[in-house]
C-alpha cells in the first residue's frame, strides 16, 4: 500500500491519550498541535484532549479542533491527566503541580529562565520530560528549532521593512531594490538556519546582503543554500563597522558555541550607523549581539538609540502564531505515531539518539549535565542508564 494509506492503518489496540492546554505565558500565542494534525492522530487511534480556546490566538477555532475530533473541556486540570502532555512553553510548576504521575511531556526547555524548585517539581512525579529545542534527526540537525528559524528569519526581514518605511521609526524607505535607484543594505550577524532565512528574503525584495560570522564552513554552506552570490566575511571589527554605517537593516542572529549571544556590536558603532536604520536582534533571548539592545515584547516592541530603531523581542514567532504553530505540529503528530510505532517512548528514546538528546528527565532522574551543574542537583547519564536495553 502507498505510504499516505499505510500511515493511516494501525491496530486498534489502546493507545495513549494526548492534552493539549492552553498556552499562558506571557504573549505566547502558538499552540502546539493544530485541528489537521489532531485529525491525523484520531484517524490513528489517539484521544486527543484540548482545552477550550487553546488554538484561539493562532486562529484555529474550537470548532476546528472538535471537528477533527478532539475532546474539547473547560479546563487545564483536565487536559494535564492525560498519558502525554505537548506544549509550546514549559510547563510552570502551578501546571506540574496538576499532572498524573509518570506523564511524558514535550515542551521547550528555556533553560536560562527555569528554576531549580522546576527540575525538581518534574523528578518528584516521575515525569519524562522533552525538551524539543535539544531534539536531533538523523543529520544531527533540530529539526523543530529548524523550521522555527526559517519562520523568524523571513520574518525579521519584513519586520524590517515595515519599521524602515515608517516616518517615525525609520526614513520612509522601501527594503529593497528598483530600476535608477540604489538598493538598501541589509548586514546579517550570523549564517545559521535564521540568517540564511533572512539572506533569501532580503535578497528576493531585492536588497544587498552582507554576511558576518567567524565560520568559514557556514558562511559557505549559507551562500550554497542560498544560490545567489552575496558579500561575506569573517567578523573583523574595521570590515564589519563599515558595513554598518551604511546599513539600512542589520539582522543579529548570531550565536556563540555554547548557545548564547554576545553583544559583538558595541554602542560606539550603533552610534554611527545612519538615523532610521533598523536593528532587529533576534538573539535578545541569549544575551543580544548588541550592546544597545534591551529587551522588548510584542506590545512595545521598538525603541530608538542614537536614532536607530531597535526591535528586541525575544519570541518572534509568536507574532505570526498561525504558521509557527504549524511548524511545531508538523513535527509532534509524527512523532507520536513513530512512538506508538515503536513500543512506546522508552523504545524510542533507547532506538534513537536524537531523541535522547532531548530528554532532560527520565523517569524522574535528571539527565543533563549542564542543568545539574548549574544547581548542585544529582546527574545521570541517559546512555548508561539505557545501556543494558540495547
Amino acid at each position: 500500500m502507498p505510504q499516505e494509506e499505510l500511515l493511516m492503518v494501525k491496530s486498534d489496540s489502546k493507545k495513549f491519550t494526548i492534552g493539549v492546554p492552553k498556552e499562558i505565558v506571557f504573549q505566547e500565542k502558538r499552540v502546539a498541535i493544530v485541528p489537521s494534525a489532531v485529525s491525523l492522530l484520531v484517524d490513528n487511534g489517539f484521544e486527543i484532549t484540548v482545552e477550550k480556546d487553546a488554538g484561539k490566538n493562532a486562529s484555529f477555532s474550537n470548532e476546528q479542533y472538535a471537528d477533527a475530533g478532539a475532546i474539547l473541556v473547560d479546563s487545564s486540570q483536565e487536559v494535564f491527566l492525560c498519558d502525554i502532555i505537548l506544549k509550546v512553553a514549559p510547563a510552570t510548576i502551578d501546571e506540574v503541580a496538576l499532572m498524573n504521575k509518570r506523564v511524558i511531556i514535550i515542551s521547550a526547555l528555556h533553560e536560562r529562565i527555569q528554576s531549580k524548585e522546576y527540575y525538581r517539581s518534574l523528578m518528584q512525579k516521575g515525569i519524562t520530560a522533552l525538551s524539543y529545542e535539544h531534539i536531533r534527526n538523523y543529520t544531527n540537525e533540530h529539526p523543530i528549532l529548524h523550521s522555527i528559524s526559517e519562520i523568524v528569519g523571513s520574518t525579521s526581514i519584513l519586520l524590517a521593512s515595515t519599521y524602515l518605511a515608517d516616518l517615525e521609526w525609520g526614513r520612509g524607505k522601501m527594503l529593497g531594490g528598483f530600476i535608477g535607484i540604489n538598493p538598501s543594505e541589509v548586514v546579517i550577524l550570523g549564517a545559521g538556519a535564521v540568517a540564511e532565512s533572512a539572506a533569501k528574503t532580503a535578497i528576493g525584495l531585492g536588497a544587498l546582503v552582507k554576511v558576518f560570522d567567524n565560520s568559514i564552513t557556514d558562511l559557505r554552506r549559507l551562500q550554497t543554500n542560498v544560490g545567489k552570490p552575496i558579500y561575506s566575511s569573517i567578523l573583523q571589527p574595521d570590515v564589519l563597522k563599515n558595513a554598518l554605517k551604511t546599513a539600512d537593516v542589520v539582522i543579529g542572529a548570531l550565536y556563540l558555541e555554547n548557545g548564547n549571544a554576545a553583544p559583538i556590536v558595541s554602542e560606539q558603532m550603533v552610534e554611527s550607523m545612519k538615523d532610521g536604520a533598523v536593528i532587529i536582534d533576534i538573539s535578545i533571548d541569549k544575551g543580544g549581539c548588541f550592546e544597545t539592545s534591551k529587551v522588548t515584547n510584542h506590545d512595545n516592541p521598538v525603541f530608538k538609540k542614537h536614532g536607530v530603531t531597535h526591535y528586541c523581542v525575544p519570541n518572534i514567532s509568536s507574532r505570526t502564531p498561525h504558521t509557527s504553530s504549524y511548524a511545531l505540529s508538523n513535527y509532534f503528530a509524527p512523532f507520536i505515531i513513530r512512538m506508538f510505532d515503536d513500543g512506546g517512548l522508552n523504545q524510542l528514546i533507547i532506538n534513537d539518539s536524537g531523541i535522547r538528546a532531548g530528554t532532560y528527565i527520565y523517569n524522574g532522574k535528571l539527565t543533563f549535565k549542564s542543568i545539574a551543574e548549574q544547581y548542585g542537583m544529582h546527574f545521570q547519564n541517559l546512555n548508561l542508564m539505557l545501556a543494558a536495553f540495547r
